[in-house]
């Protein structure tokens, strides 16, 4: 007999946990989690302390394999060209995350129609528009609707945050050359919402909000779940989903922090680990029955890892633009050459984003050619970085190749001796065109906006932000893991609701999309739950 029984199963407090352990508690239906990470007051952050930048280098660093806190798994990363970034506990890395709350494109969900590559989701934009619709209102998003680069949608619950002196300057600058640009649209409050208090501008964003301005999903949906009965277990790492006799999802096998193995009986079992954390766990799940691991009838769990091949270009300006303040979400975005254009070489594109500077041990330890500045030169380039200086980041569309895996390692463990996941993945030939391009452009886009020198890197490999596509979607077991609701083609009772689902990556920041298709992944059970 298992320890704890319940409807509803999920396995992640994350974004997309969240999100569908609020919805189905809204309806009435008992709900219990479990997450290896702990719940974190928001004195625990670093953001306004003097030692964030330290502690962003340690504690607080955004990939588990330098953190290496208790909750964490080791990655073996070595043959990654991207290296994950993720957080473990309540909230997930919505804890960390610059909050860019972006939708998809329309086109990004017909790569395969309009551009012969990949394959085309089993969706479309129109599908989801709704959800997007309700998860801006949940997450209280800031922006500025009519974007001419979007179907029209509702305007924002809140006001745009500022855009601040170097975006007014990067905007001028694009007038200037006739690009797209628009406001940032952020899960930031810009002013009191829902008991949130608003941005105060300290860009700290990616080490945890004190102020709770910042939307992550321990404060905007976990509350409201646990105030309807959710059950939400910390510390309590799950090894397996089990499944009875017939291959039917029956719940999940973990060890909690006692050290103690423990299972819960489900109706329903919903995975949202993120794109690691979920294959990972359906491939730790094999048995006699499923041989090469649970869900795996496609032999595609694991398989499409995309990533979001990442760079920046700093521009440096004479005047000071007090760059070391701001939100580190997006002041502005551009999304002039993120779609597919005739003669430069490659199919999509890339999204840029304009954060602030941040301080001096950020300027400090970024290097365009891998080697760190010293004495003088070190002084002169903080002196001349922090407050005057404007960056572009430029995340590309990151086609699935079959080659980009998550596997289990065969030798790495995890604290309870679990198989570490292994990546094995490759920036591909159309993602560095991507790059090369748009950093090009950026560069243009900066010497266009007044800055009298720029510097850049050719990809930033540490900033993996955003594992996605390992589970993805389709029609049937024979080309995708799951449904277009997230249901597992092969494994009744079995949910999948992360960014492992996703068909393709799109160059947005993927948080708004991850948690339209979880709301609906939860409206479906609800619908079909007799």
């Amino acid at each position: 007999m298992a320890d704890l029984s319940t409807d509803v199963l999920i396995v992640g407090a994350g974004l997309s946990g969240a999100v569908v352990a609020r919805r189905l508690s809204e309806n009435g239906i008992k709900v219990i989690c479990l997450e290896q990470g702990v719940r974190h007051n928001r004195e625990d952050y670093r953001g306004r302390h003097r030692d964030w930048e330290i502690a962003a280098l340690g504690p607080w660093h955004a990939s588990p394999n330098v953190r290496r806190n208790p909750a964490d798994y080791p990655i073996n990363d070595t043959e990654s060209a991207m290296k994950p970034l993720m957080f473990n506990g309540v909230g997930g890395s919505t804890i960390l995350y610059g909050a860019h709350w972006m939708r998809f494109l329309p086109s990004d969900f017909r790569v395969r129609s309009l551009d012969g590559a990949a394959d085309d989701w089993p969706i479309t934009y129109s599908d989801i528009e709704p959800y997007y619709n309700q998860v801006d209102i949940d997450f209280g998003a800031s922006g500025i609707a009519g974007d001419p680069a979007y179907p029209s949608h509702p305007d924002y619950p809140m006001p745009p945050l500022p855009i601040n002196i170097w975006g007014e300057k990067v905007a001028a600058g694009h007038n200037r050359l006739g690009w797209h640009w628009w406001p940032g649209s952020n899960a930031i409050a810009s002013r009191p919402y829902q008991g949130r208090y608003p941005c105060v501008q300290r860009s700290t964003c990616g080490y945890g909000c004190n102020e709770g301005a910042k939307a992550s999903v321990d404060i905007t949906h976990w509350p409201i779940a646990e105030s309807l009965g959710a059950q939400l277990i910390t510390e309590a790492r799950v090894s397996r989903i089990t499944h009875d006799r017939y291959g039917r999802a029956t719940g999940a096998i973990y060890k909690g922090a006692d050290g103690v193995e423990r299972s819960v009986a489900a109706n329903t079992t919903i995975l949202a680990a993120n794109a690691v954390g979920t294959a990972r766990l359906l491939l730790m799940s094999h048995s006699a029955k499923y041989t090469a691991g649970l869900a795996n009838a496609s032999g595609l769990v694991g398989k499409r890892l995309m990533m979001h091949p990442f760079t920046r270009v700093v521009g440096f300006f004479d005047e000071p633009m007090e760059s070391w303040q701001g939100h580190w979400g997006q002041s502005l975005y551009s999304l002039e050459f993120a779609e597919t254009r005739a003669d430069v070489g490659f199919i999509r594109g890339a999204k840029w984003n304009l954060g602030p500077s941040g301080g001096p041990l950020h300027a400090a330890m970024f290097s365009a050619d891998g080697r760190l500045k010293a004495g003088e030169d070190l002084h002169s380039h903080v002196k001349e970085w922090v407050g005057r200086t404007a960056i572009w980041g430029i995340s590309c569309d990151d086609l699935p190749e079959e080659d980009n895996t998550v596997s289990l390692d065969a030798e790495l463990v995890d604290a309870d001796n679990n198989p570490a996941p292994k990546l094995t993945y490759k920036i591909s030939p159309n993602s560095e065109a991507i790059l090369k391009f748009n950093k090009a452009r950026a560069t243009e886009s900066l010497e266009a906006s007044g800055a009298y020198k720029t510097i850049s890197n050719d990809v930033m490999p540490e900033y993996g932000w955003h594992p996605l596509g390992t589970c993805r979607m389709g029609t049937s077991s024979d080309n995708s893991v799951v449904d277009q609701f997230g249901a597992v083609h092969d494994v009744e009772n079995l949910y999948i609701v992360d960014g492992s689902v996703f068909v393709t990556g799109s160059s947005v920041n993927p948080a708004a999309t991850i948690a339209a298709l979880a709301l609906r992944a939860a409206d479906s059970i609800i619908k079909n739950r007799k």
